[in-house]
Protein backbone atom coordinates (compact mmCIF):
# COMPACT_ATOMS: atom_id res chain seq x y z
CA UNK A 1 0.00 0.00 0.00
CA UNK A 2 1.27 3.62 -1.05
CA UNK A 3 1.64 6.68 1.32
CA UNK A 4 -1.46 8.20 -0.65
CA UNK A 5 -3.81 4.75 -0.31
CA UNK A 6 -3.18 4.72 3.34
CA UNK A 7 -6.26 4.66 5.04
CA UNK A 8 -5.56 6.38 8.27
CA UNK A 9 -3.86 9.34 5.67
CA UNK A 10 -6.83 9.26 3.63
CA UNK A 11 -8.89 9.77 6.50
CA UNK A 12 -7.18 12.99 7.95
CA UNK A 13 -6.78 14.02 4.27
CA UNK A 14 -10.87 13.80 3.60
CA UNK A 15 -10.98 15.61 6.86
CA UNK A 16 -8.77 18.38 6.13
CA UNK A 17 -10.53 18.74 2.50
CA UNK A 18 -13.80 19.00 4.80
CA UNK A 19 -12.62 21.90 6.96
CA UNK A 20 -11.33 23.79 3.91
CA UNK A 21 -14.76 23.16 2.32
CA UNK A 22 -13.72 20.98 -0.97
CA UNK A 23 -16.40 18.52 -0.41
CA UNK A 24 -15.64 16.89 -3.64
CA UNK A 25 -11.88 16.03 -2.87
CA UNK A 26 -12.89 14.85 0.30
CA UNK A 27 -15.78 12.41 -0.64
CA UNK A 28 -12.89 10.73 -2.59
CA UNK A 29 -10.71 10.68 0.12
CA UNK A 30 -13.32 9.34 2.51
CA UNK A 31 -14.87 6.83 -0.06
CA UNK A 32 -11.51 5.18 -0.39
CA UNK A 33 -10.93 5.13 3.39
CA UNK A 34 -14.50 3.64 4.08
CA UNK A 35 -13.26 0.47 2.11
CA UNK A 36 -10.47 -0.18 4.83
CA UNK A 37 -11.65 -1.76 8.35
CA UNK A 38 -9.56 0.50 10.15
CA UNK A 39 -11.39 3.35 8.93
CA UNK A 40 -14.00 2.51 7.42
CA UNK A 41 -17.14 3.26 10.22
CA UNK A 42 -14.73 7.03 10.85
CA UNK A 43 -15.37 7.67 7.23
CA UNK A 44 -18.66 6.61 6.68
CA UNK A 45 -19.69 8.92 9.61
CA UNK A 46 -18.35 11.85 8.27
CA UNK A 47 -19.32 10.93 4.57
CA UNK A 48 -22.97 10.83 5.96
CA UNK A 49 -22.72 13.70 8.28
CA UNK A 50 -21.76 16.15 5.55
CA UNK A 51 -23.99 14.10 3.22
CA UNK A 52 -21.18 13.92 0.63
CA UNK A 53 -21.98 12.43 -2.61
CA UNK A 54 -21.49 8.87 -1.48
CA UNK A 55 -23.48 8.88 1.33
CA UNK A 56 -26.35 5.94 2.50
CA UNK A 57 -28.66 8.86 3.17
CA UNK A 58 -29.49 9.86 -0.60
CA UNK A 59 -30.56 6.24 -1.34
CA UNK A 60 -32.20 5.34 2.00
CA UNK A 61 -33.76 8.46 3.13
CA UNK A 62 -32.74 7.82 6.74
CA UNK A 63 -29.92 9.14 9.07
CA UNK A 64 -27.26 6.58 7.93
CA UNK A 65 -24.62 7.59 11.01
CA UNK A 66 -23.22 4.39 13.20
CA UNK A 67 -22.63 4.57 16.88
CA UNK A 68 -18.56 3.69 17.20
CA UNK A 69 -19.98 1.35 20.41
CA UNK A 70 -22.86 -0.11 18.51
CA UNK A 71 -21.70 -4.00 18.78
CA UNK A 72 -23.66 -4.71 16.04
CA UNK A 73 -22.13 -2.99 13.28
CA UNK A 74 -19.04 -4.72 14.71
CA UNK A 75 -20.71 -7.77 14.11
CA UNK A 76 -21.25 -7.50 10.97
CA UNK A 77 -17.80 -5.53 10.34
CA UNK A 78 -15.82 -8.94 11.60
CA UNK A 79 -18.26 -11.53 10.20
CA UNK A 80 -16.53 -13.61 7.36
CA UNK A 81 -20.02 -13.62 4.79
CA UNK A 82 -20.44 -9.73 5.18
CA UNK A 83 -18.58 -8.26 2.34
CA UNK A 84 -20.41 -4.80 2.69
CA UNK A 85 -20.55 -4.66 5.90
CA UNK A 86 -22.16 -0.88 6.37
CA UNK A 87 -24.82 -2.46 3.91
CA UNK A 88 -25.85 -5.24 5.22
CA UNK A 89 -26.35 -3.68 8.87
CA UNK A 90 -28.09 -0.47 7.03
CA UNK A 91 -30.05 -3.60 5.06
CA UNK A 92 -30.75 -5.70 8.51
CA UNK A 93 -32.44 -2.52 9.87
CA UNK A 94 -34.57 -2.50 7.30
CA UNK A 95 -35.11 -6.01 6.93
CA UNK A 96 -36.35 -5.95 10.41
CA UNK A 97 -38.75 -3.22 9.19
CA UNK A 98 -40.42 -4.93 6.67
CA UNK A 99 -41.14 -8.23 8.95
CA UNK A 100 -42.25 -5.88 11.86
CA UNK A 101 -44.83 -4.25 9.19
CA UNK A 102 -46.00 -7.86 8.31
CA UNK A 103 -46.48 -9.26 11.26
CA UNK A 104 -48.62 -6.29 12.73
CA UNK A 105 -50.59 -6.49 9.69
CA UNK A 106 -51.48 -10.35 9.68
CA UNK A 107 -52.29 -9.48 13.40
CA UNK A 108 -55.03 -6.85 12.22
CA UNK A 109 -52.58 -4.09 12.99
CA UNK A 110 -50.98 -1.95 11.02
CA UNK A 111 -48.00 -0.43 11.84
CA UNK A 112 -48.45 3.49 10.08
CA UNK A 113 -51.04 3.70 12.93
CA UNK A 114 -49.20 3.18 15.88
CA UNK A 115 -49.17 6.37 17.29
CA UNK A 116 -47.09 5.64 20.25
CA UNK A 117 -44.25 2.82 20.05
CA UNK A 118 -41.56 1.48 22.61
CA UNK A 119 -38.69 0.09 20.75
CA UNK A 120 -37.42 -1.73 23.87
CA UNK A 121 -34.01 -2.76 23.88
CA UNK A 122 -33.38 -0.71 21.32
CA UNK A 123 -29.57 -1.09 21.14
CA UNK A 124 -27.37 1.46 18.92
CA UNK A 125 -30.63 2.25 16.35
CA UNK A 126 -29.97 -0.23 13.76
CA UNK A 127 -33.56 -0.50 13.69
CA UNK A 128 -34.32 2.86 15.12
CA UNK A 129 -33.55 4.88 12.08
CA UNK A 130 -35.75 3.01 9.72
CA UNK A 131 -38.81 3.00 12.21
CA UNK A 132 -38.49 6.91 12.21
CA UNK A 133 -39.26 7.46 8.49
CA UNK A 134 -41.74 4.87 8.81
CA UNK A 135 -44.01 6.44 11.45
CA UNK A 136 -42.24 9.58 12.71
CA UNK A 137 -39.96 10.30 15.24
CA UNK A 138 -42.07 12.08 17.46
CA UNK A 139 -44.50 8.32 17.64
CA UNK A 140 -41.09 6.55 18.60
CA UNK A 141 -39.06 6.13 22.06
CA UNK A 142 -36.27 3.87 22.30
CA UNK A 143 -34.63 2.47 25.41
CA UNK A 144 -31.53 0.86 26.38
CA UNK A 145 -29.55 -0.67 29.55
CA UNK A 146 -26.66 0.81 27.98
CA UNK A 147 -26.37 4.50 27.99
CA UNK A 148 -24.49 5.95 25.45
CA UNK A 149 -27.12 3.98 22.90
CA UNK A 150 -30.28 5.69 24.70
CA UNK A 151 -28.41 9.01 24.15
CA UNK A 152 -27.53 8.26 20.05
CA UNK A 153 -31.12 7.28 20.12
CA UNK A 154 -31.80 10.51 21.53
CA UNK A 155 -29.24 13.50 19.93
CA UNK A 156 -28.86 11.74 16.53
CA UNK A 157 -32.05 9.69 15.50
CA UNK A 158 -34.12 12.40 17.16
CA UNK A 159 -36.73 10.05 19.04
CA UNK A 160 -37.55 9.96 22.64
CA UNK A 161 -35.07 8.04 24.83
CA UNK A 162 -34.64 6.79 28.19
CA UNK A 163 -32.56 4.50 30.03
CA UNK A 164 -33.64 1.31 30.96
CA UNK A 165 -32.49 -0.59 34.11
CA UNK A 166 -30.86 -3.66 34.94
CA UNK A 167 -33.94 -5.38 36.98
CA UNK A 168 -37.47 -5.16 35.47
CA UNK A 169 -38.51 -3.88 38.53
CA UNK A 170 -36.23 -1.09 38.77
CA UNK A 171 -37.62 -0.41 35.26
CA UNK A 172 -39.70 3.48 34.85
CA UNK A 173 -41.33 4.04 31.52
CA UNK A 174 -42.31 7.65 30.88
CA UNK A 175 -45.79 6.11 29.60
CA UNK A 176 -47.96 3.20 28.21
CA UNK A 177 -47.50 2.26 24.33
CA UNK A 178 -49.96 1.13 21.52
CA UNK A 179 -46.55 -1.05 20.53
CA UNK A 180 -43.92 -2.19 23.26
CA UNK A 181 -41.57 -3.84 20.47
CA UNK A 182 -39.00 -6.22 21.93
CA UNK A 183 -36.71 -7.82 19.53
CA UNK A 184 -34.13 -10.42 20.80
CA UNK A 185 -34.00 -9.37 24.12
CA UNK A 186 -35.50 -12.76 25.73
CA UNK A 187 -33.40 -14.42 23.14
CA UNK A 188 -30.56 -13.27 25.72
CA UNK A 189 -32.39 -13.52 29.75
CA UNK A 190 -31.43 -16.17 31.89
CA UNK A 191 -34.53 -18.27 33.41
CA UNK A 192 -34.14 -15.83 36.86
CA UNK A 193 -34.86 -12.43 34.92
CA UNK A 194 -36.87 -13.79 31.69
CA UNK A 195 -40.60 -13.72 33.47
CA UNK A 196 -39.79 -10.74 35.38
CA UNK A 197 -38.63 -8.87 32.47
CA UNK A 198 -42.41 -10.36 30.56
CA UNK A 199 -44.84 -9.20 32.80
CA UNK A 200 -42.99 -5.91 33.54
CA UNK A 201 -42.93 -4.78 29.64
CA UNK A 202 -46.87 -6.02 29.69
CA UNK A 203 -47.63 -3.36 32.10
CA UNK A 204 -45.91 -1.00 29.71
CA UNK A 205 -48.70 -1.60 26.65
CA UNK A 206 -51.35 0.56 26.89
CA UNK A 207 -54.91 -0.49 26.62
CA UNK A 208 -55.76 -1.75 23.30
CA UNK A 209 -51.80 -2.02 22.61
CA UNK A 210 -49.62 -5.05 21.66
CA UNK A 211 -46.65 -6.91 23.26
CA UNK A 212 -44.51 -8.12 20.29
CA UNK A 213 -41.58 -9.62 21.51
CA UNK A 214 -38.47 -12.60 19.92
CA UNK A 215 -37.02 -15.66 21.27
CA UNK A 216 -34.82 -17.99 19.90
CA UNK A 217 -37.33 -21.59 19.39
CA UNK A 218 -37.64 -24.42 17.88
CA UNK A 219 -35.52 -23.31 14.91
CA UNK A 220 -32.51 -22.22 16.63
CA UNK A 221 -32.38 -25.24 18.74
CA UNK A 222 -31.95 -27.35 15.53
CA UNK A 223 -29.44 -25.10 14.29
CA UNK A 224 -27.29 -24.73 17.73
CA UNK A 225 -27.95 -28.24 18.75
CA UNK A 226 -28.73 -27.34 22.30
CA UNK A 227 -30.14 -29.67 24.71
CA UNK A 228 -33.29 -28.16 26.52
CA UNK A 229 -33.78 -28.65 30.12
CA UNK A 230 -37.36 -29.85 31.68
CA UNK A 231 -39.02 -26.48 31.36
CA UNK A 232 -37.99 -26.09 27.88
CA UNK A 233 -34.73 -23.82 28.77
CA UNK A 234 -31.70 -23.45 28.24
CA UNK A 235 -29.38 -20.40 28.45
CA UNK A 236 -25.17 -19.53 28.07
CA UNK A 237 -23.68 -16.80 29.32
CA UNK A 238 -22.31 -15.05 26.45
CA UNK A 239 -23.60 -12.62 23.65
CA UNK A 240 -22.13 -10.12 20.58
CA UNK A 241 -22.41 -7.42 23.58
CA UNK A 242 -19.19 -6.52 24.99
CA UNK A 243 -21.41 -3.42 26.81
CA UNK A 244 -24.07 -6.19 29.50
CA UNK A 245 -22.64 -8.65 31.65
CA UNK A 246 -22.94 -12.11 30.20
CA UNK A 247 -24.80 -13.59 33.02
CA UNK A 248 -27.66 -11.03 33.23
CA UNK A 249 -27.34 -11.19 28.66
CA UNK A 250 -25.98 -13.99 27.52
CA UNK A 251 -28.21 -16.44 24.86
CA UNK A 252 -31.43 -18.13 25.54
CA UNK A 253 -33.14 -20.47 23.87
CA UNK A 254 -36.82 -21.53 24.59
CA UNK A 255 -39.28 -23.91 23.83
CA UNK A 256 -42.70 -22.56 22.41
CA UNK A 257 -44.41 -24.65 25.20
CA UNK A 258 -42.00 -23.03 27.75
CA UNK A 259 -43.22 -19.26 26.48
CA UNK A 260 -46.58 -20.77 26.29
CA UNK A 261 -46.91 -21.55 30.17
CA UNK A 262 -45.38 -18.00 31.00
CA UNK A 263 -47.75 -15.88 28.98
CA UNK A 264 -50.61 -17.81 30.00
CA UNK A 265 -49.22 -18.14 34.27
CA UNK A 266 -48.48 -15.14 34.39
CA UNK A 267 -50.84 -12.52 31.62
CA UNK A 268 -53.68 -15.14 30.13
CA UNK A 269 -53.70 -17.54 27.88
CA UNK A 270 -56.33 -15.48 25.69
CA UNK A 271 -53.72 -12.84 25.14
CA UNK A 272 -51.61 -14.46 22.94
CA UNK A 273 -53.20 -13.28 19.64
CA UNK A 274 -50.23 -14.45 17.10
CA UNK A 275 -47.33 -17.18 17.41
CA UNK A 276 -45.42 -16.91 14.01
CA UNK A 277 -42.13 -19.46 14.45
CA UNK A 278 -38.61 -18.28 12.59
CA UNK A 279 -40.08 -14.70 11.72
CA UNK A 280 -37.33 -12.31 12.33
CA UNK A 281 -34.18 -13.47 10.54
CA UNK A 282 -35.50 -17.09 9.76
CA UNK A 283 -34.85 -17.96 13.20
CA UNK A 284 -36.36 -15.90 16.07
CA UNK A 285 -40.03 -16.90 16.44
CA UNK A 286 -41.99 -13.72 17.36
CA UNK A 287 -45.09 -13.39 20.09
CA UNK A 288 -47.89 -10.99 19.88
CA UNK A 289 -49.91 -10.64 23.12
CA UNK A 290 -52.67 -7.98 23.34
CA UNK A 291 -53.94 -5.88 25.93
CA UNK A 292 -57.82 -5.75 26.28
Amino acid sequence: MTQEQDPILLLQQGEALLAAGDLLAASKALTAARGDTRTRLAAHNLIERHQLDDAFCHWMGVNCEISPQDDIFRFFDGHPTSINPLRDYMADGWRTLAELMLLLESAGRPLLGVKSFLEFASGHGRFTRHLVKAIGAQNVTASDVVTDAVDFARDTLGVRAFASASRPEELVTPGRYDVVFVLSLFSHLPKSSWTRWLTRLYESVAPGGLLVFTTHGAEAVRRQGVVLDDEGFFFAPSSESNAIDAQEYGTAFTSAEFVQAQVSQHIGADRLLRFAPTWFWHHQDAWVISKP
